[in-house]
């Protein structure tokens, strides 16, 4: 409570000292004041400011020459009029007079002034200090403005503690929405915060990501340009160079050409300027002075339609001109009201009336001279400013209304504290001139914006109207704009770009190369990978199960491909399998037919089945590469032909030792010879050869087990079905073994190339040996440059050639005999041959 009364204190004394230095003697004048049931104070600047008056702890004296404020004064005629016509009204407040305290608030100083008179309580010039604020009743239930910012901060923090509703008619920055800070402050034009969105959304409508940002000093530009800098930001523009004009800035000095030289460089297309009106047209004329032309300036409310921006000398030159404004609404009648003030008869000025305690700023002797020909010209921009008056007086007696409880068609006259009146406006809801006037809970208008852009296509300046934004609670900010409305300066009327680095062509990712982001240079996507468009910076992978080629902005699906059993080189070797596997169901059936002749005898009797059996054996596994691979095919079709193979070169390998060694080593190695026959040798050669790499097989097949597998790495498109036994170590094992058994079956061949003709088979082994051995280099030499789905068929192709050309070049030509020479098929031949090749071994 004393902290309370201690700034109650302040008030009265700060008060006190006003009309000590500042208020002596003071004339008024009569449209200042208005008697009524309830007092609306109003704050207007009238005249411009003085600099002295900042350096002096006096109450500045506004109505001085040369600085009389046309935009002001149309404020100030609004409210008259706002009040005038209420009292006119038989339904608004029917039996209630409203009665208006007007202040010029020229300056801070005069603002502090008339904030602290209004506080006062009635006939009186001080602030009553009471225990409890919310009782206070001051000679005024609202109060109308004031314009700036800075000016409204000061008189929201005054009137805040008393609760005394203070609705802004200009003052549009985010910090007075705070209710914890001012708490009875609302106001009729949007707030800055609005303001900056649609800013935002204006630069992202026409993609300027790298722009200048200028602000004015003061509450008004500083947090505009803050707030505007952050939403610009988050919405992925970058903003080259940012500088506040000072208070202190005149057009062309130092400080301004700096600016100029450094907005220059930035080399950016679109300035924004967020600025108040007066700070505004010293940076244009700065601008105008430094030449800077073919620019795109994008304006704040507060200037965008201001004649005083657009009459500076040259700034037709300096490029386009796009804004945002309040919507160009008319107070019905206020023409014809300041057309009348001006024609009515005012007198002479006169001194405050004897008792009261008027202001020195309740005074314009430039408003008591105007005539019909000589009036200020109440423009468009004055005319969106005087509705926001219009709307906040409106406002203030629609809650009166409600608080009096005029509905009934009579109010009930009685003490209106602030607090009470606060409430009531908080909660108004109305169509004024078919326009919904009501309040967030922040206190702020819900009115929309205007886009404009300035248009010098006539003899005179003027704008366009180019689209609008929605305002709504519910829902977010949109902008309607047609910009075939927009008059852009240069040849060929396109829209400028503004822009640090240029859109990356399809699938390339950008590679910042600053501090700004909107700076990078293009570099391709790899192929496998894609650019997301929600992501510009960052080239990402594509699954497991897709793919992409370089620059691509999308990933596809992998095709699944496997040696199938429909395609034509399937059904190419399928067909040969099978006919190879009839061939050896065939040969096995004439070599049992004829098991007891001497061809079959000769090529070793009963092991011919046995050879035949393992070449069927490996032709049946041959079928496990057709088809998607599964485990069972996997684990068979190379362990099936690796046996069975390795079964067919034991049997020819020992064929060939055999005759090589009963031919010629048996004479001379009688003991070894019987003890070879006797302990069954040649078949004891081939079970614990096979028996060798049938172990191999299964050590294989269960530390390396072959499993069906997806590969990705072949081919970036495709997904290879196939099984792992490519490079295990068992495959290698298996396939060493076959061919050492077939280095041995080659060299044993080769040895009895000199034996009798019946049993000579070196020439048909050794090609059916030499075919396998290119048959295999080939499918390793495919392997080393092709890992596709037709390396399978290369694969079968081998193992086909392997087997064919082992049974072709040992079978065959004994079939041959059998069927086409069966001359040749008896004993008689047979020993003739073997006497033949006696007698030339005898000679030799």
């Amino acid at each position: 409570m004393l902290l309370w009364e201690a700034c109650l204190l302040g008030l009265q004394l700060s008060l006190s000292c006003c009309w000590t230095l500042g208020c002596q003697g003071p004339e008024s004048s009569p449209d200042f004041s208005l008697p009524g049931d309830y007092l609306v104070a109003g704050l207007f600047p009238l005249h411009g400011d003085h600099p002295e008056a900042r350096r002096r702890p006096t109450v500045a004296f506004c109505d001085r020459p040369n600085t009389f404020n046309g935009h002001g004064y149309h404020l100030f005629q609004a409210m008259r009029f706002g009040i005038e016509e209420i009292n006119n009204s038989s339904t608004l407040l029917p039996n209630v007079t409203l009665g208006y305290e007007l202040y010029d608030v020229c300056s801070e100083s005069a603002n502090v002034y008339a904030t602290l008179s209004i506080l006062s309580k009635a006939g009186t010039g001080y602030v009553d200090i009471q225990e409890n604020p919310a009782l206070y009743s001051p000679k005024t239930v609202a109060v109308i403005g004031p314009d700036t910012t800075s000016r409204a901060a000061t008189t929201a923090g005054l009137l805040g503690p008393f609760l005394v509703p203070l609705v802004s008619y200009d003052a549009s920055s985010m910090v007075l929405g705070v209710k914890r800070v001012y708490p009875s402050f609302l106001r009729t034009i949007p707030s800055d915060d609005h303001q900056v969105e649609v800013l935002v959304l204006l630069l992202r409508r026409f993609r300027w990501d790298w722009i200048s940002v200028v602000g004015s000093e003061g509450d008004y530009g500083q947090l505009g340009v803050q707030a505007l800098e952050g939403q610009a930001r988050r919405q992925g523009i970058c903003i080259a160079f940012k500088d506040i004009v000072p208070f202190s800035a005149q057009p062309g000095d130092q400080r301004m050409q700096s600016m100029m030289g450094s907005l220059a460089l930035a080399r950016t297309t679109v300035v924004v300027v967020f600025s108040g009106r007066q700070l505004a047209r010293v940076f244009f004329e700065s601008v105008v002075l430094a030449n800077l032309t073919s620019k795109v300036w994008v304006a704040s409310e507060d200037w965008a339609i201001s004649r005083h921006i657009s009459s500076v000398p040259g700034i037709r030159g300096i490029g386009t001109v796009l804004g945002v404004a309040i919507p160009g609404r008319l107070v019905p009648g206020l023409k014809e009201f300041e057309e009348a003030y001006v024609r009515a008869e005012k007198g002479a000025l006169g001194p405050c009336p004897r008792g009261s305690r008027c202001s020195t700023n309740q005074l314009c002797t430039d408003c008591w001279a105007f005539t019909a020909q000589e009036m200020p010209t109440l423009g468009a921009f004055s005319m969106s400013s005087a509705y926001n008056v219009y709307q906040a007086v409106y406002a203030v007696a629609q809650g009166l209304h409600q608080l009096l409880g005029c509905a009934s068609g009579i109010c009930s006259r009685g003490q209106v504290y602030p607090w009470q009146l606060l409430e009531e406006i908080r909660k108004v809801n109305f169509l004024l001139h078919k326009h919904t006037v009501t309040f967030s809970d922040s206190g702020d208008s819900l009115s929309s914006y205007d886009i404009i852009a300035w248009d010098w296509s006539g003899p005179k300046w003027t704008f366009r109207v180019i689209g609008s934004s929605s305002s709504s609670l519910l829902s977010p900010v949109q902008l309607d704009i047609n910009t075939t409305k927009i008059p852009w300066r240069g040849g060929d009327n396109q829209v400028p770009t503004s822009v640090c680095s240029s859109d990356c062509p399809e699938g390339h990712q950008r590679v910042i190369m600053s501090f700004h982001h909107c700076c990078f240079e293009c570099v391709p996507c790899e192929a496998g990978t894609f650019l997301n468009k929600s992501d510009p910076y960052s080239c990402r992978p594509c699954g497991k199960e897709e793919w992409a080629p370089e620059r691509s902005q999308t990933c596809f699906p992998r095709t699944v491909v496997f040696l199938t059993w429909h395609e034509p080189i399937s059904c190419v070797l399928l067909a040969a399998n099978t006919m190879l596997l009839l061939l050896v169901a065939g040969t096995a059936g004439l070599f049992a037919w004829y098991l007891d002749t001497p061809v079959v005898r000769s090529a070793g009797g009963r092991m011919c089945f046995l050879m035949l059996g393992s070449l069927a054996g490996g032709s049946c596994g041959l079928y496990g590469f057709f088809g998607e691979p599964m485990l069972p095919t996997c684990l068979l079709r190379q362990g099936l032909f690796a046996l069975g193979f390795a079964i067919f070169l034991s049997c020819l390998t020992i064929r060939s030792f055999q005759l090589v060694f009963i031919f010629k080593f048996s004479a001379k190695m009688p003991t070894f010879f019987h003890a070879w026959v006797q302990n069954h040798g040649a078949g004891l050669f081939v079970v614990i050869s096979s028996i060798t790499q049938l172990l191999i097989c299964l050590v294989w097949l269960a530390v390396w087990t072959p499993l069906p597998t997806r590969e990705y790495q072949r081919f970036p498109q495709l997904v290879v079905l196939d099984c792992t036994e490519a490079n295990s170590l068992g495959l290698r094992l298996a396939f060493t073994y076959n061919g050492l058994l077939l280095v041995s079956a080659f060299a044993c061949s080769y040895l009895g190339k000199d034996l009798p003709e019946n049993y000579n088979e070196a020439k048909c082994v050794t090609f059916s040996l030499l075919l396998n051995f290119v048959s295999w280099i080939t499918f390793f030499t495919v392997a080393s440059v092709y890992q596709g789905k037709y390396l399978a068929a290369v694969n079968v192709f081998a193992m086909l050639s392997s087997l064919s050309g082992g049974f072709s070049g040992y079978f065959l030509p004994k079939c041959y005999i059998i069927l086409c020479r069966p001359d040749l098929n008896s004993t008689e031949h047979f020993q003739a041959s073997i006497q033949d090749y006696s007698r030339c071994c005898g000679s030799t």
